[in-house]
């Protein structure tokens, strides 16, 4: 079997933006059909930039596909109290399907608290504890999206995964574990790689599909990958230039990757831009659930 001499490159902006494109059309049937217009609370606590940004670009993304977009921006010395009233009051409001709550928190909030009292059913970041649980379980719950935009690139790279041998390096709660899970439930033979693992290159270099999610930048080696494996990199880490200048890298040494691999993520432009696009399909998704009707096929 040959490979081939560059990998294929799976462009998650482009992958983005036929789901959202996908998504406007499932969203105006629904509210064509049923009168339902899927609604998405974001709640953003202090004035980190970063958050910023990222709930900014949530907004746009969001009235462009059809969902209401609702944001609560609250000063750094909001109280812990103010809080999960306000999530007490959105879980019990129908219009509101998706709530998201902007980490990180200021200090004097414990964030696992605040996670908690978001009604499972409309965590659409799918970090609430009967989520986490429904997931190892096969059950019907809300899924991380990053895990689940890594999950959608592979199945359109491939299509079915089943048999395939996975490792995912990294074991996180918000991308390794939940990865791990979802490729068992596309019955691939997972193994997950972790900062403990002896001999990790050798681990690594069986897999059929490798996704790195350690944090560590560039830390999967070119040789590391088996020749024409699919590689996801979720990683996203910044780093120093020998110019003295800064450069977004992944998890995965990409130049000596693209080279062995099949198929590869870039950074920037693959696993990021499909973390949005999945929280506002897990709006749609949670909408249609509360209100008891089909997701249509769009």
């Amino acid at each position: 079997m040959s490979y081939p001499i560059m990998a294929h490159l799976i462009d998650g902006k482009q992958f983005a933006a036929k789901l959202r494109e996908k998504m406007t059309g499932q969203i105006a049937s629904i509210k064509a059909d049923h009168n339902i217009v899927p609604g998405l609370a974001v709640v953003l606590v202090g004035e980190d930039p970063a958050s910023q940004v990222y709930v900014r670009s949530k907004g746009k993304q969001a009235k462009e596909c059809g969902i209401t977009s609702i944001e609560h921006k609250l000063e750094d010395t909001t109280s812990e109290e103010f809080l999960l009233n306000l999530i007490n009051d959105m879980n019990s409001n129908p219009a509101i399907n998706g709530i998201l709550v902007q980490l990180p928190l200021p200090k004097h909030i414990d964030s696992a608290k605040i996670l908690e009292a978001i009604d499972p059913a409309k965590d659409v970041d799918g970090f609430h504890p009967i989520n986490v649980g429904m997931l190892s379980t096969g059950g019907k719950g809300m899924i991380p999206c990053t895990p689940l935009g890594s999950l959608m690139m592979l199945q359109d790279y491939h299509g079915d995964l089943t048999g395939m041998t996975a490792v995912v390096v990294g074991r996180s709660n918000i991308v390794g574990k939940p990865m791990f899970n979802l490729l068992l439930q596309q019955s691939c033979t997972v193994t997950m790689a972790h900062s403990r693992t002896k001999n990790i290159e050798a681990v690594v270099r069986e897999a059929d599909i490798v996704v790195a999610a350690v944090g560590v930048p560039e830390l999967v080696k070119g040789d590391w990958i088996k020749p024409g494996a699919t590689v996801i990199d979720v990683g996203i880490n910044r780093i120093q230039t020998a110019e003295g200048k800064t450069k977004l890298v992944g998890d995965v040494h990409f130049e000596s990757a693209e080279k062995v691999a099949g198929a590869i993520t870039p950074v920037p432009g693959g696993v990021g831009p499909m973390t949005i696009a999945c929280l506002l399909y897990n709006t749609m998704v949670a909408a249609c659930r509360h209100n008891n009707v089909e997701l249509p096929n769009g």
